[in-house]
């Protein structure tokens, strides 16, 4: 049987879902979906591709390095040149944040969907940058640009786009609703007939919340994502996707209703046969993070957000507990693969940590004298803490650091990244080694362009043609790392994991099973120590280096291990 242009389980499951999101309007629904898929049909490609340990992915903006002298290339094309050369290999998924015209948030307040910023360059330019790497887009289905095509038809009151945005009334009580941010909630705004009305704007005023309770708003992202897959999409970024469905009286986060259209995307997805992932962005708490891996049928990946924050910790506390407890009991349900990132275009979010470190006051207080800021969301007793806003390099190290020392803590915390299940996420500035831009919250307005610098080519290959720069150590030591970990079959994200108590510094945990089992050791204090082996794992004779690419010899009758400050060992069967 096909049921909206989808045959078997997974178009009868897209109809009840529909079934479950829009009551007496499932029939509306069901045609306006059916309409797209008839129309834009995609070829039904060979299937999935599953993860190996040779997956890394990087995260880049399409204009992440500011040309030189007479570099007349388009921010794609000069990005794909840089990582063609610089970075040949190390990374199997390249993520392009927003491309797209957007008028607020470096491109998370997107104007049209369907085009590419001039600024970057072309349709042309993405599907170039994605020979040879597998991309990955954002859909950007909270909220839309107050300066976008949809949002100027809405104010126009054009169909059906006067039904896409939510309004509420000036005064509308927003106590219960879960906030990550401290503006008001609704914004006035006046529509070109004259009349008054609320938007309801999550994120600024700038950015205002789609109602996805109508049903052609979903079908308009339906035709939206097919177009992402025509034009090489292998992985879709739900941006914000806690947030999407309102409910009156409800937090108005992680509601079933959210659960549900993400299952309806998994099934139109699956249900066709396309070559890509969903990867679903919830910077919240872990238990509710991993919510969206539902039964096997919403996302098929999950940023593992509580990563960073227990690395940080880690690194800024010299205390590996609270990391390796969290590793010892993390449980990943069958099918479902972490993102294993650890900085982004984002800040560090402290919400994911809660319940996971005692004193998580003491990170925060490191992270700002290490220069760093701290961004709060509102909640019913006021703005609270929500997101650290920091270079990843400045973050994990000692402000009085040398370049070596801090590049060595920058590629040990990628260390702990790169040996737990799942694929490592590496953001472009932790790749090369970039220090906090501190003139760019000032300039710009916001605290996270402190992480977002835009490097002149000229400077960056400068400083990595010189072998002693911060930037040349750092992406020696990244490169490194990540290619010695896809020699191994044991970092494969299906393979098992073993973490151990620490013993201080030292993080501990043992990956793969028999010939292949690995124990990886990182330091994360900047101070040398001794770790001792668990029980299997004494009285070996050498170890392997992955930063530095080489095998250490050991003396078998010693039960410790010699680490240097911010060392990384792995010891073998």
């Amino acid at each position: 049987m096909e049921t909206i242009g989808i045959m078997g389980d997974k178009g009868r499951k897209l109809e009840d879902l529909l079934a479950f999101l829009y009551g007496n309007r499932k029939g509306e629904a069901s045609r306006l979906i059916g309409e797209v898929l008839a129309r834009r049909r995609p070829a039904q490609s060979a299937g999935k591709r599953g993860f190996t340990e040779k997956d890394a992915l990087l995260i880049s903006y399409g204009d992440m390095i500011a040309p030189g002298p007479g570099d007349v290339r388009s921010g794609l094309a000069r990005l794909g040149g840089f990582l063609d050369e610089r970075l040949p290999g190390l990374f199997s998924y390249l993520h392009i944040l927003p491309f797209f015209p957007y008028s607020s948030d470096d491109g998370f307040s997107v104007m049209d969907y369907r085009a590419v910023d001039k600024a970057l360059g072309t349709w042309d330019d993405v599907e170039a940058i994605g020979r040879g790497r597998r991309l990955a887009f954002d859909l950007v289905l909270n909220h839309a640009s107050a300066r976008g095509v949809w949002f100027q038809a809405f104010k126009a009151g054009t169909k059906p786009y006067d039904r896409f945005f939510l309004t509420r009334p000036l005064d509308y009580d927003a106590s219960s609703v879960l906030r990550p941010r401290t503006h008001p909630l609704i914004t006035p705004a006046t529509l070109d007939d004259g009349r008054t009305v609320g938007l309801w704007t999550t994120f600024s005023a700038d950015q205002v919340d789609l109602d996805f309770s109508e049903p052609a708003v979903l079908a308009e992202f339906v035709d939206v994502i097919l177009g992402y897959a025509e034009r090489g999409a292998r992985m879709l970024r739900l941006d914000a996707i806690a947030y999407l469905w309102k409910k009156d009286g409800t937090s108005c986060a992680h509601l079933p209703e959210t659960h549900a259209v993400v299952k309806a995307i998994r099934a139109i997805i699956d249900g066709l046969g396309l070559d890509m992932i969903v990867l679903t962005e919830t910077n919240v708490p872990h238990a509710e993070n991993m919510s969206y891996f539902g039964g096997g049928d919403e996302a098929h990946m999950v940023y593992n957000f509580s990563l960073p924050p227990l690395v940080l910790h880690a690194f800024a506390t010299g205390d590996a507990g609270p990391l390796s407890r969290w590793a010892a009991d993390l449980r990943v349900p069958p099918g479902g693969v972490l993102l294993n990132f650890l900085a982004s275009h984002d800040g560090v979010g402290v919400t994911p940590a809660r319940g996971l470190v005692d004193d998580f006051d003491t990170t925060i207080a490191a992270v700002q004298e290490r220069g760093g800021l701290v961004s709060y969301k509102g909640t019913p007793t006021g703005p609270a803490p929500y997101e650290l806003n920091v270079s990843w390099a400045d973050a994990v190290a000692r402000p009085e650091a040398d370049d070596d020392e801090r590049s060595r803590a920058l590629v040990a915390s990628y260390a702990v990244a790169c040996a737990m299940d799942g694929v490592p996420a590496v953001y472009f500035h932790s790749a090369v080694g970039s220090r906090s831009w501190k003139a760019g919250p000032e300039r710009l307005g916001y605290n996270r362009a402190i992480n977002r610098e835009r490097p002149l080519l000229t400077e960056l290959e400068s400083a990595l043609d010189d072998p002693g720069s911060m930037r040349s150590i750092s992406l020696s030591g990244m490169a490194s790392l990540l290619r010695e970990r896809a020699k191994r079959p044991a970092f494969a994200p299906s393979s098992p994991r073993r973490a151990y108590p620490a013993s201080g510094a030292v993080f501990a945990v043992e990956r793969g099973s028999g010939s292949d089992a690995v124990l990886v050791l990182v330091n994360c204090s900047h101070e040398p120590c001794r770790a001792a082996p668990p029980d299997g794992w004494l009285g070996k004779d050498r170890a392997v280096d992955p930063v530095r690419g080489r095998v250490v010899e050991l003396d078998p009758s010693e039960r410790g291990l010699s680490m240097d400050g911010y060392g990384v060992l792995w010891l073998e069967r």
